[in-house]
């Protein structure tokens, strides 16, 4: 399915008439064009559990089903132009430098072999999560995940239950830990690209995030320890730690992905091409194919034995690339929907965001954004309540910071409510499954979520612990 994508996306450059818009009119839209994108969600759900061996061998082709589906009926009903535009635009405004960055942080990332003698007792575990929590900001939480989490599995092999382990690194490491820079999470990278400042969010939502970073690692803790406690003596035993770190060079590759990021930022000449009505800008072209050699450079430099110890494969991306790009094209009319605001399906969801006086109301921002980020993606949620709460940056980032941040936090943080909620989630899922831990279904990490995580981010609506956050 991967490959249809610059197909088509070329395809419409020979087409004459450009001027479709990109977007769709979601005013007009009913609830059941949302069934789609619901089927694609419950067949990730739930073929693993109910249909695994069908899942697994065809789960490409279940993904470009309910895609077919989506853009037929919107050709259906609006046109072939319009389908085609919609297709062009989730393809290149929204999915590929998203799947780049993604692609280049994993490949890096994944040539960076972390060997020694760790065992995974609860001081060490809560060590590889905390350290994790903090770099995310800095290599992304792709990056972080991608270094860390064979590590971690390797670590706790041994122990008869270790999927609490991958969870909570999912919470920490693939989500939270990512909410102080662009670099740490897609939707963050979205508002810098939208003119957000870099360190904005490093300013504003350290707090909130080392209280709720702080928590989750503390309820891991004791969890880990009783556990562990529960298990073989042999497993008490603290062993002398030894770590070594190969694939050094891929670190300073990481250093060029940050700067590729900050320089397609920085560099605006003014150049874009129309393609079918979406406006794709030089500098971010010149970005993702910085990003691409990137990681062309690392498996070039990186030695094999080095992936090969780390048990690299490239099917978790592989998985990630496709059931994403299944679920930004079938996710095309629920944005449409949203993006209609007061006239549209979900009006009552929007009105919500608003207090009665007028002004944004900054918990409701926090939990609609959070919620629909733990089952829409957490990327392009951020854009539509970015844009309904003003779309311009300098307005969010002065008057209306309080709506910034709360949209920021929870796109961020509730992004690890489900498998899908962020790109990095089902990677480690997967590379964790390719590894022999027996993860938690989709249903059962949602419980874990919800027990784990909701108390905690009802307790930071409630409390108030800065003006960024006002409390209900």
């Amino acid at each position: 399915m991967i490959i249809l994508w610059p197909v088509i996306a070329s395809i419409a450059l020979l087409i004459p008439s450009a001027a479709q818009a990109a977007t769709l009119e979601g005013a007009g839209m009913g609830w059941y064009w949302g069934l789609p994108f619901a089927g694609m969600l419950l067949s990730i759900a739930l073929c693993p559990l109910l249909v695994p061996k069908i899942w697994h061998g065809h789960y490409g082709k279940i993904a470009l089903g309910w895609a077919v589906v989506t853009l037929v009926a919107i050709a259906a009903f609006f046109g072939a132009p319009a389908a085609l535009a919609a297709f062009v635009h989730a393809a290149l405004a929204e999915y590929m430098s998203f799947i780049i960055l993604l692609f280049a942080l994993y490949v890096v990332a994944g040539g960076i072999l972390v060997t020694g003698t760790l065992r995974g007792t609860p001081a060490t575990n809560l060590a590889i999560l905390a350290f994790g929590t903090v770099i995310a900001s800095v290599v992304g939480t792709t990056g972080a995940s991608m270094i860390l989490i064979r590590p971690l599995v390797r670590a706790n092999a041994e122990r008869t239950g270790n999927a609490h382990v991958v969870v909570f690194f999912i919470f920490l490491v693939a989500n939270i830990g990512g909410a102080l820079s662009p670099l740490g999470d897609p939707p963050l990278f979205v508002g810098f690209l939208r003119g957000v400042d870099f360190f904005w969010t490093a300013q504003h939502l350290w707090l909130q995030t080392a209280i709720v970073a702080g928590l989750v690692l503390a309820i891991f803790f004791a969890l880990d320890t009783y556990k562990f406690r529960a298990e073989a003596p042999a497993l008490t035993k603290e062993p002398a730690v030894a770590l070594t770190v190969r694939g050094r060079r891929n670190i300073v590759l990481i250093g060029m992905i940050v700067a590729a990021i900050l320089l397609s930022a920085a560099w605006q000449p003014g150049t874009a091409f129309d393609v079918y009505g979406t406006h794709v800008e030089l500098q971010n072209l010149a970005r993702d194919a910085a990003l691409v050699a990137i990681a062309l450079a690392s498996l070039w430099l990186t030695p094999d034995e080095h992936r090969a110890a780390n048990g690299f494969t490239f099917e978790p991306i592989r998985e990630v690339a496709i059931l994403f790009a299944g679920i930004f094209v079938a996710i095309i009319p629920v944005l449409a929907m949203l993006q209609a605001g007061p006239d549209g399906t979900f009006a009552f969801l929007l009105k919500a965001v608003t207090a009665k006086d007028g002004t944004p109301h900054e918990a409701a921002y926090f939990w609609l954004t959070g919620a629909l980020s733990g089952f829409l993606d957490n990327a392009p949620t951020y854009l539509v309540f970015f844009e309904l709460a003003s779309g311009d940056a300098k307005e969010l980032m002065g008057p209306l910071s309080g709506t910034l941040a709360a949209i920021s936090m929870g796109a961020v943080y509730m992004g690890a409510l489900s498998y899908i909620g962020n790109a990095p989630n089902l990677m480690i899922y997967a590379i964790a499954t390719e590894q022999g831990v027996r993860m938690p279904g989709f249903f059962a990490y949602v419980m874990w979520a919800a027990c784990v995580l909701v108390p905690l981010f009802l307790l930071l609506t409630l409390l108030p612990i800065s003006p960024i956050l006002k409390p209900f």
